[in-house]
């Protein structure tokens, strides 16, 4: 009796099996070609064979349709050629890795669809989205090292030297922000992505020295978190907690009596520690504490700019991202790199330097709690000093 069930029941499984299988295969669309013909003629009409060449004669067209130079694109492509290459087949030949980095930079630089350069092309949607994530991988992998080094102790102290050329802020090695990147609400996520500002987003935390140039990238928290939270969760700080960064000690700064931590510097999203400092809270502040917001927020605008130059220059991120969540964090991460590897061959475009639209320096405050550092508020307090009787800038005042 037992046999005789079972083998009733193997019996529906399999005639479920096969209904279902004849279901798709008929609803399955019919294949007329293996390679469609518009897609065939690639090598004769497609983007990358009538404008790669001729761009290359014209330094400033190409850098225009790259944002970088042919001297940069080849170097570029040379430390990734073996990571993105393929193999020919006796069906194919493979797209070459020139027009795998050509695609790929486009679609970053330009901020156009997959469908957009599917016709200009002349490359499969499928294909062209492989692309993208095969180079976008390849570049954060193999550039990693040399665009995001591992600082030494005189690297911090040169990036502290460069704030106070420029910004007047002595001991800062580092203007650290939040940005949103939006995306199309990824799916069964619910309101992960979104976030206070009512749209939906993942959030890029960085950290940048005054070239505008980013020295930690932490990508990939839902849209609702806080800055402080994802910081507070990364690698970085924990580094940090664990004194593993090379960070200098601290020193003497003539005309303020104690010697002074160095020290990131953020918005009222952070919370104020040894090394990080952060405004001080409130509208009913007195002259000296109102002059102190005014110079540390002069200082932190870098940050600011260079979220406004990322966002200029790889347009990608003038919409929403198109894509699922993981090819969204590769995107952000090598466009990130790409802005380091751009600004440090090709220097600083001041025409490019704008602040980000998004306004991103008027970041929500976490609902948590936040613990100042006593250190930290001492730290402030002498500076707060030291910028309004020992080293006063001639304008200042007219912002307090």
């Amino acid at each position: 009796m037992v046999n005789s069930v079972e083998l009733i029941q193997d019996a529906a499984i399999i005639l479920t099996v096969w209904y279902l299988y004849g279901r798709i295969k008929r609803n399955r669309a019919h294949r007329r070609y293996w390679v469609q013909p518009y897609l065939q003629t690639r090598s004769l009409n497609g983007s990358f064979v009538q404008n790669y060449w001729d761009l290359r004669k014209y330094e400033e067209k190409f850098f225009n349709y790259t944002r970088m130079s042919t001297t940069s694109f080849d170097y570029l492509l040379s430390k990734i050629r073996t990571g993105i290459s393929g193999r020919d087949t006796n069906f194919r030949l493979c797209i070459t890795p020139e027009e795998k980095l050509w695609v790929t930079l486009r679609y970053l630089a330009s901020g156009c669809s997959f469908t957009e350069l599917h016709f200009s092309h002349r490359i499969g949607l499928s294909t062209i989205r492989k692309i993208v994530e095969d180079v976008c991988t390849a570049i954060w992998d193999i550039m990693r090292a040399e665009c995001f080094p591992e600082l030494t102790t005189e690297a911090w102290l040169s990036i502290a030297e460069g704030f106070q050329q420029r910004a007047n802020f002595p001991h800062v090695i580092g203007a650290i922000d939040g940005k949103h990147v939006r995306v199309y609400k990824p799916s069964l996520t619910g309101s992960l992505y979104y976030n206070y500002k009512h749209f939906f987003s993942i959030l890029l935390v960085a950290i940048c020295d005054s070239n505008y140039k980013f020295i930690f990238i932490d990508v990939g928290a839902y849209g609702k978190c806080s800055d402080s939270t994802v910081f507070q969760n990364s690698i970085f700080y924990k580094k940090l907690r664990e004194f593993n960064l090379n960070i200098p000690k601290e020193s003497n700064i003539p005309g303020v009596p104690n010697d002074l931590p160095y020290f990131f510097i953020g918005d009222e999203a952070f919370s104020i520690s040894e090394h990080i400092l952060r405004p001080y809270p409130g509208t009913n502040l007195n002259f000296t504490k109102r002059i102190f917001n005014y110079r540390l927020s002069r200082a932190r605008r870098y940050i600011e700019c260079a979220f406004g130059m990322l966002t200029h220059k790889w347009r990608i991120f003038q919409r929403p991202l198109d894509v699922n969540v993981n090819l969204a964090i590769k995107i952000i991460k090598a466009c990130c790199l790409l802005h380091n590897f751009v600004r440090e061959r090709h220097g600083v475009n001041f025409n490019e330097i704008v602040f980000n639209g998004d306004t991103e320096g008027m970041c929500e405050i976490p609902r948590a709690r936040l613990l100042s550092g006593t250190r930290g508020s001492n730290a402030r307090n002498n500076l707060a000093d030291f910028f309004v009787n020992i080293d006063p800038l001639p304008w200042q005042n007219k912002y307090a």
